[in-house]
C-alpha cells in the first residue's frame, strides 16, 4: 500500500510551510514513523547536496533531517535557481537540466509533471507516510494552468490539505477565507484543516477569530501556532534577509556579509549568528559598511554579475580599502571567486561576459567550466599563516555546488573524500598575512574548531577573547519546533485526516 500522504500549503510565499512542515516531519519520525519530505518544486539558492550529489532544496534537506533520514532528489524533483537577467538554472532530480528564462520555463513546464509524480511515487513505495509542501499560494488564478506543485499534486495524491496563514503580516481573514473562496469546488473540498501560524500572545485571545473563520470558511481551525524567534534553523530563501535584524551590538567582533543580489547558501553564516560577542549583519551599500572586524563575500548563483554590482555600487573599492586597512576578508564559494584577480567564462556559463576583473585580494584565478560540482566533502586544514597555524591538522565536513576552477595561490585545505571517494585535492587560498582567505567549502563555519580558530584571531581588533558558549543547534530547534506545533495542532483530528489519506 502506497503511504498516507498529508499536503502543507500556504496563503502565499514566507506564511511558514516550509517550517510547519519541518515541525510535523518531525512530531511523526517520533512516534515512530517512517516519514519523508516532499516539494515538487522549489525556487531558492539556497541547496544542499545529497550523498549521492544530488542537490536540492535547503528546505527539503532540513525537513529529511527532521524526518530522521538523509536527503534525497526525490524528495524536491524540481529547484529553480534563480541567475540574472529573469532566468534560472532548473535543476532536475537532483542534476543541472537547462538554464531558461521564465517564459521559456512555462512552456516547457508540462514536462516535468511526469517526472514529479514519479518522485512522490517512489518515496510513497518507500515510507508509510510523505508530508507535501505547496509553494506559494494555490489561489494564483494566472498559475492555475500551469499548476504542479500545488491543488494539481493534492488532486494526483488525493492528499487532505492543510491551509496556513502567517497572522503577524496582518490580514488573516483575507488570507485563509480568500484563499478558499477562489479555490475551485473540488480543490476547496482538499482542505480539510486551517492554520494561524505565527501568533503572538495568547491564543486563547483569537477565540472569536477561530469562530469567524471557521464559520465563513467551513473548515475548522486545527491550531494557533505561536511566533517562535530565534530558531536555529535554515531559511529556505534569500527572502528572509528582507526582514533580518542583527542583535544590538555590545562590543565584541563585527562581521559584515555582503548581500550580493544572487547570494546562495547564506545559512553558512547561521553558526556566526548564534555565537555570543558576535554581531552579524548584511550589508548592501559602502555607507553601511563601517569598519567591520571581518568582510565575508558569500556564495553567489551569478558571480560576474554580482562582480559588476560590486563595482557600480562602490562596494568593491570599499571592500578593498577596509582590507588595505587590517580588516579580514572571507570569501566563501562565489565569494572565493570575487576575491581572485579574474573571472573567465570562455563557454558563456553564467554570461555572456568572457572575462571579469575580480576584487584582486587573492592571486587566484577562475574559469567556469560546463560540469557542476556537486559534493559532499571531507577536508583537513593544512595550516597557513595567521589563524590557519592554529587550526593546523583539523578536520572539518562542508560541501561543495560549483561550475568553475580556481587555480593559483596558497592552498589551505586538503579535500580528502567528496561524496566518500578519495579525493586528495587542494583547495582555498589565502594571503601571505593570513588575513584574506577563501575557499569552495560551504558549511564551513558549522565546524566548531574551525569557526573558533578564526574569530580568536579576530578578537585581537576586537579587545577580547572569542566566546565559547555554545549556540542552538539544529536538532535542538528542531525538537523544540516540533514540541510547540504538536501542543497547538488537535493531533486528534490531524491523525484521522491522514488516516483516511489512503
Amino acid at each position: 500500500m502506497p503511504a498516507r500522504v498529508l499536503m502543507i500549503q500556504g496563503t502565499s510565499s514566507s506564511v511558514g510551510k516550509s517550517l510547519l512542515t519541518a515541525a510535523l516531519c518531525r512530531v511523526f519520525a517520533r512516534r515512530g514513523m517512517r516519514v519523508a519530505p516532499f516539494k515538487a518544486q522549489n525556487m531558492s539558492n539556497n541547496a544542499a547536496v545529497c550523498p549521492d550529489g544530488a542537490e536540492i532544496g535547503r528546505a527539503q534537506a532540513v525537513q529529511a533531517a527532521a524526518s530522521g533520514i538523509e536527503p534525497a532528489a526525490d524528495m524536491n524533483p524540481v529547484l529553480l535557481k534563480p541567475e540574472g537577467d529573469s532566468r534560472s538554472q532548473v535543476i532536475v532530480l537532483g542534476r543541472p537540466w537547462q538554464t531558461l528564462r521564465a517564459a521559456d520555463y512555462y512552456r516547457r513546464k508540462e514536462a516535468l509533471w511526469p517526472v514529479v509524480t514519479a518522485a512522490l511515487d517512489r518515496l510513497r513505495a518507500v515510507y508509510e507516510l510523505v508530508l507535501i509542501e505547496g509553494a506559494g499560494s494555490p489561489a494564483e488564478l494566472n498559475l492555475r494552468a500551469l499548476d504542479i506543485v500545488n491543488m494539481r499534486l493534492a488532486r494526483y495524491a488525493r492528499a487532505p490539505v492543510l491551509l496556513a496563514g502567517d497572522i503577524d503580516r496582518g490580514g488573516i481573514f483575507a488570507q485563509l477565507l480568500g484563499t478558499l473562496w477562489l479555490l475551485e469546488p473540488e480543490e476547496r473540498a482538499l482542505v480539510r484543516g486551517l492554520v494561524v501560524n505565527k501568533f503572538r500572545g495568547d491564543p486563547a485571545l483569537f477565540a472569536d477569530g477561530v469562530r469567524i473563520l471557521e464559520e465563513r470558511g467551513g473548515v475548522p481551525v486545527l491550531g494557533v501556532i505561536p511566533h517562535l524567534p530565534a530558531l536555529a534553523v535554515p531559511e529556505e530563501d534569500a527572502v528572509a534577509l528582507d526582514s533580518f535584524v542583527p542583535a544590538p551590538a555590545r562590543g565584541g567582533i563585527d562581521i559584515a556579509v555582503i548581500r550580493l543580489p544572487h547570494v546562495a547558501n547564506f545559512d553558512d553564516f547561521d553558526p556566526l549568528i548564534a555565537e555570543p560577542g558576535v554581531t552579524l549583519r548584511y550589508v548592501q551599500m559602502p555607507g553601511e559598511l563601517g569598519d567591520p572586524h571581518a568582510i565575508i563575500l558569500p556564495g553567489t548563483k551569478s558571480t560576474v554579475a554580482d562582480m559588476g554590482w560590486l563595482r557600480a555600487t562602490g562596494l568593491a573599492e570599499a571592500v578593498r580599502e577596509r582590507a588595505a586597512r587590517g580588516a579580514a576578508v572571507a570569501g566563501i564559494c562565489g565569494g572565493y571567486q570575487l576575491l581572485g584577480r579574474v573571472i573567465r567564462d570562455p563557454c558563456g556559463v553564467e554570461s555572456r561576459v568572457v572575462e571579469s576583473a575580480g576584487l584582486g585580494l587573492l592571486p587566484v584565478e577562475t574559469t567556469f567550466a560546463e560540469n557542476k560540482a556537486t559534493f559532499r566533502v571531507k577536508a583537513q586544514v593544512l595550516g597557513g599563516p595567521g589563524w590557519l597555524s592554529a587550526a593546523a591538522g583539523q578536520e572539518v565536513d562542508g560541501y561543495e555546488i560549483h561550475v568553475g576552477r580556481t587555480a593559483g595561490g596558497r592552498p589551505w585545505l586538503d579535500v580528502a573524500t567528496r561524496n566518500g571517494q578519495r579525493a586528495g585535492l587542494p583547495d582555498g587560498a589565502v594571503s601571505d598575512d593570513g588575513r584574506v582567505w577563501g575557499c569552495y567549502l560551504h558549511g564551513l563555519f558549522h565546524n566548531t574548531g574551525l569557526r573558533r580558530a578564526w574569530l580568536d584571531s579576530l578578537c585581537e581588533g576586537a579587545g577580547g577573547h572569542a566566546a565559547t558558549a555554545p549556540g542552538a543547534s539544529l536538532h535542538d530547534s528542531l525538537e523544540r519546533l516540533a514540541d510547540v506545533v504538536e501542543a497547538a495542532l488537535d493531533m486528534t483530528r490531524l491523525e484521522t485526516m491522514i488516516q483516511e489519506s489512503v
